[in-house]
Formats: structure tokens, C-alpha cells, sequence
């Protein structure tokens, strides 16, 4: 009932010990004792939600134990340092050895949530729109209301809201539901009376008319026009979630008015040129009591609010008028067959999401998941009554009081402010305290100090051996085909309930370096252009009704043996129905010959959408985006890897979003057309069920042969090309075409790494680091060893310092297939303090002071990674894609398992000891006097 984030807070802290399992972070500990494909846990506006997954029935159970005893017997005593809630510093702030107290990780994860302005927005228009109850408070905590949650709130939230009568419970797979359920009741259920949980959430009393709210957030450092950084949306409320057959007309409405171009809001406001995108939370939402639908614009000028506003409301008289085409409406129906269709590894956990809310409010879970009879009775009440959705606009939108108008613009100062609010509440809390008081607190800051760095003793928790990981891998029978002038097709048979995967991969090699950086916006464009008779919308419409999506993207490929060797390409991927595969392969040929470029309007929308979800989407992958950064002189396809994904594609998207006139860009795709869209180097993939293998391939060929190739031999850009050829051998006795894929890798033997340091000075209240370091390809034999070394210092080292200690929200280090070894953290209020912490873990792991079952607990990890489901759609992925191969894998990982002491010590000392490698670092956040000062780093 309060924006304390008690609910949040309690979600972190329940995972930090229990009676039966007392040490320190037992949840982070488990990582590393299991199989665990999945583990975390989420609060959301009106409950919280732990979920698991693992494919070993041993682990399942002593996953389920950990949990279950978090949940309802924590210990409390950890939280005798929580007392004072928050990071209180001693008055000698100039002692280098002053603790801080608490350093919330909930309060850095929530002040990192709330740089992002879509967050603001969407949070906003919650608490607005439903302002009676818990829907008017943040959930998650307000870092500025973080700080007065006491410890008595706390532990009384969890007596009153952490009780198996206030819970439910979720399993999906195919474990014996007999043993689950004889372990929940025994070690929870049996141990409480049953109370009437008083958590229900009460209507929200309707208004009478309609209101209006304005908020201010933080300057966006990249909006393409500066003074176009205003958001408005108008929120509608619906209907209580628990009606299932209601809320399911509402919410395939709601795609029917936002999704996609031909929906009568794309081009009421998208096209209008008002603005950038769609505001934040656009469509449906039913994550609360009552479901609410909201529609409006972001990158718009503040005068422009009440265009905006008649734009919306004209809209909504067009579609009660008009209605909908039938043909959108069967698109919306086939979208929804394939998602009931397409297998993917977290099919569980979206279910559980799924039904969370509506189950929550006393919903029927069971209901909600009939989707065919709900599409069965959508189809009648259409039939019964054609102008039954023209009704629900009428009522939901026209003649509905209950809306919201939220507007939100930008303040100069709005993140000095916040700090100010924030040293403000410091102070005040400071000067409250006595002496005696202070000295307390100095105190335990020493005690907690001193608690986060004694070994924990782990041996109460249930832990899985080494023995328990499978030796074997089990292979992926392919079949390699040419097909029509030498083009490899790979074809893999697998169970894909009547889905066929299409994916084909074309080289950039003869490109010229020139148009380089223009590629992820071309990828980002072609499927949205039109081609061939079809415009744009048509071409939509096709796509929709006819295929589960067709995406293009850049793909650069590391080679498993040589750092500065990697293949450069695009990949084109699709999926659609097995009856409609010769309609998707149709839509594939017309992109490849006849794509249209005319467009010049729509171009400049995509181009503005495209800007605006980069610069959205940095606070929440800053960290990627300097590990990128950090990299980007290491490898050659390093500086690739910036270009497509890092800082320089936002900045010039940005650019391109500036420009006045478009033309010279829409030009260049053309050209880039040229090289890329035809056979010449191109390989294609195909998984379908076994028994319509023999139909796809038909339909590839007709695709290869239908495409151009090139009537001049065109030569590689950069000299140093490298033809590699993958082999698939046969597997068991099953002898197919064991056909050899070449390609055509890219080599750069001039290329010298160099080291660089650079920080992005952004308006954000945290960082965002990454450090980078040249180590060995995949197929080397030292890779295992810093991959097992990667694992134990995230547990054993790094997530003690700068999560636990150092209040970051994550940290870690990760090697990747591109031989780079990288440190990073994730919403950290330190900066070169953290990039301390990354030199004293190499410290640590030279010095070997880590045990074997360290080592065995790394090991879980890592196989806990390797050996995650893969969904039939990705079967055969590794060897199309990377070109590793079953036998490259199961080489990998007897390296894996051979990892010992020395080998750890032994690459420490190798590759991570200063002076050993070249490294990249580079730091995305607030203005820095100490990295100032310094000159070895470039400041942008």
C-alpha cells in the first residue's frame, strides 16, 4: 500500500537464507550446486513470483526445497543490518575505510529501472489510471520511498502475505505431479493453519469523467530532434480480468488496433509524422484487476499534445463506422494458431506468466487456457453479429469515462534533482541520529563488512555431483544437400507439430566498406517495404496471414579456431505453417527480386521507430553495449560487432533520424541490395517435421532457382578470404548425404589489437561497465579452463564484491564463442571502484584460493548452460550458424570435465594477469571527475 518496494524488497531478502538452509544467498549458491535451466524470481504490481526449471528430477526436487523453505521460513537475522534501510554513511567520509552500511541493491535496481523513461511513463499511467489502491503505488519501490521501510513493515508483510493460504502453485513438464505434490504438502503446507488472506484487490471505483495528468523525466541524450521529446498516450479501463472470454476479445481488439501498419492507429498516428513511435505500454495490458488499453505517441513536440488527443478520438470514431477488414481479423486468428503451435524451451514459465494475474484475482486458470473454444466463440459472436467489435470500441472507448490522459516531457535538470531529493533524505536521516546512534551503525557496518567476506558454509544445501552431468551429448541427425548451382541446404527432421523453420544465410564479403554501416538498417527494413504487386501494408497483411513473422538480421560469426577470423553475413529467418510454406517461400522470392525502395515517407517512419527504440533500449542493455564498446579493438570483428551493434549503430541512427532529407540513405539500399540478395553466396536451412521434408526441399529449390545470381564475378572487399568447409558425418547407421558446407571466412593478418578506454557520459544515476580481454578461440584447449574460470569468479568472487558489497544490481565475467573474456556490471554506483574489483578478482584467481567442490559447483554452471533444452525450431542451429558440429561440442566438453586447479591457475596467469593480453574498457554513465583527469581514456 506504500512505494517502500517492501513487496520487491522481501522477494530479494526471502532468497538470502532459511531455516533449513542458513547460509548467505542460498539462491545465488544454487546456481552453482544444480542443472537449473532457469532461476529467478519477479515481483510484479500485485504479487511475486518464484519459478524453476530443471530437466533432472533430483534437482527438481532440491530446487523445489530451497525454494519452498525461502518462501515460508526465512531467517530473519540478516535483517538486523536492515534496520536503518539504506546506505548511511559514517561523518568521516574521507576515511577510504568507511563501510557503507546497506547499499540496496533494490534501491540501484530500481534508480537504473527509473533512467529509463519508458519505465517512468509506464509507471505512471498504472499508478494514475488506478489510483485507489495497490495499483497507485510502485510495487517495486520508489528509490525515493525505499528509505523508510522499516524492518517491523517488513517482517509484518511477510507474515501476512507469505503464507501457503495466499499462495499458489504452478508445475509444467513431465515429472510424476504425485511427487510434487507430496513435497509441497510436507515440507510447507502441513506445518500451517489455514487464515483468510485479507490480499484481495477491490474494484477501482469509476470516474465520472475523464482526466488528465502531466509528468517531467530525464533529457534523452540521442532523441533525433531534441525538441521533440514529449509523450502522451490516453489509457482506457476495461474489464475485471476474470472474465476470460471478455478479456480475450479486448485484447485480440487491441492487436487489431495497434499491431502492425495496416491498423487504424499505425496510420492515424505513426504515419501522421507527429511523432517518433507508439508512447510506452501501447495496447492491451492485463497484469492488473481491471485490464486497461492505451494508445499514443512519443518524439513529439509539447505543443502537440492536443493533436495527438483529436487524432486518437477521430481514430476512434472511424473504426465504430468502419469496423475491421475480415482479412485482419484472420491474420489476428492465424497468429494465434502458430503461437499454440510453435515449441519453445520457455513454454512453461510464458504459461505460468500467463495465467499469473487473472489466477491471482481468483480467475479460473483452467478457463483461460481453452484458447480454442475462445477463438471457437469469437467466430460465432462475428458471425451472429457482424458488428460486434464495433460495439466493444463504442462502449470501451467512446462512451467509456474511466480515461487517462498522460503526458510527459523532459526536465534539463531532472536527474540533478533527484540526487538533490536523495542527499537531502540522506542528511536528514543523518542529523536524527545520535551520536550514540551513529557510532551503532558505524559498527555494524564493520560487522556487515565483515560478514560478507567470511566463507560461507554451503554444505546444508542440496547440491547435484559432477557425476550426475551426462558424458555424452546426443547427436543431431542432418542432411546436407546442393541444391540447384551448388547452394548447401541443410535439412534437419524433427517433431515441429506442423511448423516448417526456414533460415538462410547470405555473405557480405563483396561489399563495399562504404555501405557497411547502413546494414542493420536495411535488415531492419526489408520485410517492412513491400516487394513485388504488394505495397507495404499488403506485403504486412501476407506476412501476417500467412507466415509466423519473417525478421532479418546481421550475423558475424567468430571462427572456432582463429581470433581474427570470422564469417560476415545476414541472416533471414522465418516460420509458417506446413500449409503455407509455398506462400512464405513466395514472399521470400518477391523480397529477393523485386523489393520496392519507393516508399519514401514510410522509410522516414521506420527510420524514426528504429532511433527511437535504440536510444529506449539502453538502459536496460547498457552493459552490452560497453562490453561492445570495450571489445572493439581486440578482434577484427570487433570493430563489425560496434558498428551493427554497439553505441556507433545508435549514434548514427540517431543521425539518419536528423536528417532533413532522407534520400541519400534510402538510396544506398539498392545498392547494398545488390550484393546481398542473391545466390551467390548464399546457404539455406530447413527443420520441418520429417514427413514434409521432401515438400520444403521442393520449395527451397524453386526459391534458389528463382533468385538471381550474379552476372559478374564480384571479388571480396578485403583480399584475405579463407574457404572452410564443416563436415556433417553420419550419424549411427543412418548414412545420409554427408555433404561439406564451405564458407567463406573472412581473415585480416595485418590486424594488431590495441588497447582503448572509453566512457559514454550519459544522464543516468548508475553505470554500466565492461572489461575486455583477448584470450583463445573455442576449439583451443585453454577455452574450457576460462570458461569454468569465468563461472567461479562470478560466484565465488565477483557477485560477492559488487553485488553484495558493492550494491550494484549484477555483475559478473563471461567468455564468449569469440575468444573475448569479459567483466562486466550492470547498474552499479561505482565505476572505477568496480574496475578495482575486476583486477583483485584476477588476483584471487591466480592465487588458486578456491576449492575442488568450487570448481565441481563452476562446473554444474557451465553444463547447467551448455545442456539447456534446445526447442525443435533450433535443433542443427550450431552447425548452420557456427559451424560446430555434435562432434566439436562433445569435444569441448570432455575439456570441460578434465578442467582441474592448475588449469584455472595456469590461465589466470596466461590471459587475465596485467600485461598478459590486450583489453578494451569502456564505462556508460554519469559525468566522472577521476576518469576526467585521466587521459588514457577517450571521452564521448
Amino acid at each position: 500500500m506504500d512505494s517502500t518496494g517492501v513487496p520487491h524488497i522481501l522477494e530479494h531478502t526471502v532468497l538470502c537464507g532459511s531455516q533449513k538452509y542458513p547460509c548467505r544467498d542460498p539462491f545465488f549458491k544454487m546456481l552453482n550446486r544444480s542443472l537449473s535451466t532457469f532461476m529467478n524470481a519477479f515481483t510484479a504490481s500485485d504479487y511475486t513470483l518464484y519459478p524453476f526449471s530443471t530437466q533432472n528430477p533430483k534437482d527438481f526436487q532440491n530446487l523445489l526445497s530451497v525454494y519452498l523453505d525461502a518462501a515460508f521460513f526465512p531467517c530473519l537475522r540478516q535483517l538486523d543490518f536492515w534496520q536503518e534501510g539504506w546506505r548511511l554513511e559514517h561523518e568521516n567520509p574521507a576515511d577510504p575505510q568507511t563501510p557503507l552500511v546497506f547499499k540496496g541493491v533494490v534501491f540501484n535496481e530500481m534508480k537504473g529501472a527509473f533512467t529509463d523513461n519508458e519505465r517512468i511513463f509506464a509507471q505512471h499511467l498504472q499508478n494514475k489510471l488506478l489510483p485507489d489502491h495497490t495499483y497507485g503505488v510502485v510495487s517495486g519501490g520508489d528509490p525515493l520511498s525505499i528509505p523508510d521501510l522499516t524492518w517491523e513493515q517488513l517482517k509484518e508483510f511477510h507474515a501476512t502475505h507469505y503464507h501457503p493460504s495466499n499462495s499458489r502453485f504452478f508445475t509444467y513438464g513431465n515429472f510424476p505431479l504425485e511427487q510434487h505434490l507430496k513435497q509441497i504438502h510436507e515440507e510447507a503446507l502441513v506445518k500451517f493453519e489455514r487464515i483468510e488472506s485479507k490480499t484481495n484487490i477491490p474494484k477501482q471505483k469509476l470516474w465520472e469523467k475523464p482526466r488528465e495528468h502531466r509528468v517531467t523525466c530525464g533529457l534523452d541524450s540521442f532523441a533525433a530532434d531534441p525538441s521533440k521529446q514529449t509523450t502522451v498516450s490516453v489509457s482506457y479501463l476495461l474489464t475485471d480480468i476474470t472474465d476470460t472470454f471478455e478479456t480475450f476479445t479486448l485484447s485480440l481488439l487491441s492487436s487489431l488496433l495497434v499491431d502492425g501498419p495496416n491498423s487504424p492507429f499505425y496510420k492515424a498516428l505513426i504515419e501522421s509524422g507527429v511523432g517518433t513511435d507508439f508512447s510506452p505500454d501501447v495496447g492491451f495490458n492485463s497484469s492488473t484487476r481491471e485490464a486497461y488499453f492505451s494508445v499514443g505517441l512519443q518524439g513529439i513536440a509539447e505543443t502537440d499534445i492536443d493533436t495527438v488527443k483529436q487524432i486518437i478520438a477521430k481514430t476512434v470514431d472511424e473504426v465504430i463506422a468502419k469496423g475491421f477488414e475480415e482479412d485482419r481479423i484472420e491474420a489476428l486468428l492465424h497468429k494465434i494458431e502458430i503461437q499454440l503451435k510453435h515449441q519453445s524451451t520457455s513454454f512453461g514459465l510464458a504459461l505460468t506468466s500467463y495465467i499469473a494475474s487473472c489466477w491471482n484475482q481468483d480467475g479460473d486458470p483452467v478457463e483461460l487456457l481453452k484458447i480454442a473454444d475462445k477463438v471457437s466463440r469469437f467466430r460465432q459472436c462475428l458471425k451472429e453479429n457482424p458488428t460486434f467489435l464495433q460495439e466493444k470500441v463504442k462502449k470501451y472507448f467512446k462512451d467509456n469515462p474511466h480515461r487517462l490522459t498522460l503526458s510527459m516531457s523532459p526536465e534539463e535538470d531532472y536527474y540533478d534533482k533527484q540526487a538533490k531529493l536523495e542527499a537531502e533524505k540522506l542528511k536528514k536521516k543523518v542529523n536524527a541520529l545520535s551520536e550514540e546512534e551513529k557510532k551503532q551503525i558505524f559498527e555494524k557496518g564493520l560487522e556487515l563488512i565483515d560478514l560478507q567476506s567470511k566463507p560461507q558454509d554451503t554444505s546444508c544445501l542440496p547440491a547435484l555431483k559432477v557425476s550426475d552431468i551426462e558424458p555424452k551429448i546426443p547427436f543431431t541427425v542432418l542432411e546436407t544437400t546442393l541444391t540447384a548451382d551448388e547452394v548447401p541446404v541443410q535439412y534437419c527432421a524433427q517433431p515441429t507439430n506442423g511448423v516448417v523453420y526456414f533460415r538462410a544465410v547470405s555473405s557480405l564479403n563483396t561489399l563495399p566498406e562504404e555501405l557497411k554501416p547502413y546494414v542493420p538498417l536495411f535488415c531492419n527494413v526489408i520485410t517492412k517495404m513491400g516487394c513485388g504487386v504488394l505495397d507495404y501494408r499488403e506485403q504486412a497483411q501476407k506476412i501476417e496471414l500467412k507466415t509466423g513473422g519473417m525478421s532479418v538480421s546481421p550475423h558475424i560469426i567468430p571462427d572456432d579456431s582463429h581470433l581474427d577470423v570470422y564469417e560476415q553475413g545476414v541472416l533471414f529467418s522465418s516460420l509458417c505453417l506446413d500449409r503455407n510454406l509455398p506462400d512464405m517461400m513466395n514472399l521470400w522470392s518477391e523480397i529477393f527480386n523485386n523489393l520496392r525502395f519507393e516508399e519514401e515517407e514510410h522509410f522516414r517512419v521506420l527510420v524514426k521507430k528504429t532511433a527511437q527504440e535504440l536510444s529506449n533500449g539502453i538502459p536496460d542493455c547498457g552493459h552490452l553495449y560497453a562490453s561492445i564498446r570495450a571489445s572493439k579493438n581486440l578482434t577484427p570483428s570487433g570493430e563489425l560487432q560496434e558498428m551493427f551493434n554497439g553505441m556507433d549503430q545508435v549514434k548514427l541512427m540517431k543521425r539518419i533520424a536528423e536528417m532533413p532529407d532522407i534520400k541519400p540513405v534510402l538510396r544506398k539500399l539498392p545498392r547494398i541490395k545488390k550484393y546481398l540478395l542473391n545466390s551467390d553466396n548464399i546457404r539455406c536451412s530447413v527443420n520441418a517435421a520429417p514427413q514434409q521434408i521432401s515438400e520444403a526441399s521442393k520449395e527451397v529449390e524453386k526459391f534458389i532457382k528463382g533468385i538471381t545470381r550474379s552476372k559478374k564475378e564480384r571479388k571480396p572487399v578485403r583480399p584475405h578470404v579463407i574457404e572452410k568447409s564443416s563436415e556433417v558425418k553420419p550419424v549411427g547407421s543412418k548414412m545420409l548425404n554427408c555433404l561439406q558446407i564451405t564458407r567463406k571466412l573472412i581473415n585480416d593478418p595485418t590486424f594488431k589489437p590495441c588497447q582503448m578506454k572509453t566512457h559514454f557520459v550519459l544522464p543516468f544515476p548508475v553505470n554500466y561497465i565492461g572489461e575486455c580481454v583477448r584470450t583463445v578461440p573455442y576449439t583451443a584447449a585453454d577455452y574450457a579452463s576460462l570458461r569454468i574460470l569465468a563461472r567461479l569468479m562470478t560466484s565465488k568472487f565477483l557477485h560477492r564484491e559488487i553485488r553484495e558489497k558493492g550494491g550494484a544490481y549484477g555483475g559478473g565475467a563471461k567468455i564468449s564463442h569469440n575468444g573475448i573474456f569479459t567483466f562486466y556490471s550492470y547498474r552499479d554506483p561505482n565505476s572505477l571502484a568496480t574496475l578495482k574489483t575486476f583486477e583483485k578478482a584476477v588476483e584471487w584467481a591466480k592465487s588458486g584460493e578456491f576449492t575442488q567442490q568450487d570448481i565441481d559447483e563452476a562446473k554444474l554452471a557451465v553444463f547447467a548452460a551448455a545442456d539447456a533444452p534446445i526447442a525443435p525450431s533450433d535443433k542443427g542451429m550450431d552447425h548452420f550458424l557456427y559451424g560446430i558440429s555434435d562432434e566439436m561440442k562433445q569435444s569441448h566438453r570432455e575439456q570441460l570435465f578434465a578442467v582441474n586447479s592448475d588449469n584455472l591457475v595456469d590461465v589466470s596467469n596466461k590471459y587475465l594477469a596485467v600485461g598478459k593480453s590486450t583489453r578494451g574498457l569502456a564505462v556508460l554513465g554519469p559525468e566522472n571527475a577521476d576518469i576526467t583527469k585521466d587521459p588514457s581514456w577517450v571521452k564521448r
